[in-house]
């Protein structure tokens, strides 16, 4: 049994075609017919097969290393996931590069490339995502056969994928606001580049659904995913909102987010939880130790990151072609102190009934 890994010539071999032909078909020359583009893919995609890359040693070692392209840096979220991978590749004898797109599709194209010319052995990704990106590069990674898991789905791209299930965890952060007798809820969203922002927006929208509640467009606030995000979000949103009408509790797209709310409810004079309940998403270190612990959801991070190397190592030495592969790992909410059942609104002094200044003054 054949245990080396295929070559260029066996997969001309295999689609019943020239080495050149199959140099044609990597370089995206025009001059293949689809037909024949076709079978080499087949072919490439039968065999495992990836373009041989020159051995990099150092002494007697080969070197072995793996990417991620994560979308922030200064995200713990991501520290997290990159702490995970980093220890599973450590085990199996990878080094693990780390790049940041900061959320700019250009500059993870970049990135990319820059892991594929580099000789890194296979690629963990956290994708951006909007109605302009250019996810060619991951198309074209697809295309040479070159390894690469994903940490959120991008359609139209079969991809191995390690996630949760967004759309249920928000739905539940919801669902545990109403359950305490909210009816005026409205979510802080994540930036347009995510897929997880929308899922979260998706979820909100489900369990308001479900409970027969209002959830106006203007319910859905545009925010981002970093602390200065919630903080000005919340100042420009809460300082506009009269007190009859104010919502009662905010779903965060994430911690850092439900952080930075949380101060500028405090500076516009509000508490939390009593006049709002806030809920987060993640559960990066810092929601237990703020002021007001933080309810949130919470998203086995490190773990996420360990899948998605060991995911990902299975694909890079293996010797013939390994299915896509989908790891959704669960979510949880945990429960803190910033939320709570709505106060009750307060009632109107009765006719004729001193009011508090007068009694104030009445006691002098």
């Amino acid at each position: 049994m054949k245990t080396e890994r295929a070559t260029i010539g066996d997969v001309a071999h295999h689609a019943g075609v020239s080495k050149a032909t199959v140099s044609a078909v990597l370089n995206d020359s025009a001059v293949v017919k689809d037909s024949t583009r076709r079978r080499v893919l087949d072919a490439i995609g039968a065999l495992n097969y990836r373009p041989s890359q020159l051995p990099r040693r150092t002494g007697s070692h080969t070197l072995k290393s793996l990417g991620i392209v994560v979308k922030e840096v200064d995200n713990p979220y991501y520290a997290d996931v990159i702490l995970g991978a980093r220890s599973r590749a450590e085990e199996a004898g990878y080094s693990l590069v780390v790049l940041s797109s900061e959320g700019d599709y250009d500059a993870e194209r970049r990135a990319v490339e820059l892991m594929r010319s580099k000789q890194i052995d296979g690629l963990i990704a956290t994708p951006v995502l909007d109605e302009q990106a250019d996810l060619s590069h991951f198309f074209e990674l697809k295309r040479r056969n070159y390894p690469f898991v994903l940490l959120e789905s991008v359609l139209g791209v079969p991809a191995s994928i390690v996630d949760i299930d967004n759309v249920d965890a928000s739905r539940r952060a919801v669902e545990h606001l109403i359950a305490l007798g909210h009816t005026r809820i409205v979510h802080f969203a994540g930036p347009g580049y995510s897929m997880h922002s929308l899922e979260r927006v998706e979820g909100v929208r489900r369990a308001c659904g479900a409970a027969h509640l209002l959830l106006r467009d203007d319910d859905i606030v545009p925010a981002g995913a970093h602390l200065e995000s919630g903080y000005h979000a919340g100042l420009a949103f809460f300082g506009h909102e009269r007190q009859a009408g104010r919502p009662t509790a905010v779903t965060c797209y994430n911690d850092l987010v439900a952080i930075g709310l949380m101060r500028a409810l405090r500076e516009l004079g509000l508490r939390v939880p009593h006049d709002v309940s806030v809920v987060g998403f993640d559960d990066i270190p810092l929601a237990q130790y703020v002021d007001v612990p933080l309810t949130t959801v919470h998203v086995p991070t490190f773990r996420m990151g360990e899948i998605a190397a060991g995911m990902l190592i299975t694909h890079v030495e293996s010797r013939t072609s390994v299915p896509v592969q989908k790891a959704y790992i669960e979510a949880s909410l945990v429960v803190r102190a910033s939320t709570r059942a709505p106060a009750p609104p307060a009632r109107p002094p009765r006719p004729g009934a001193p009011n508090s200044r007068n009694a104030v003054q009445r006691v002098r």
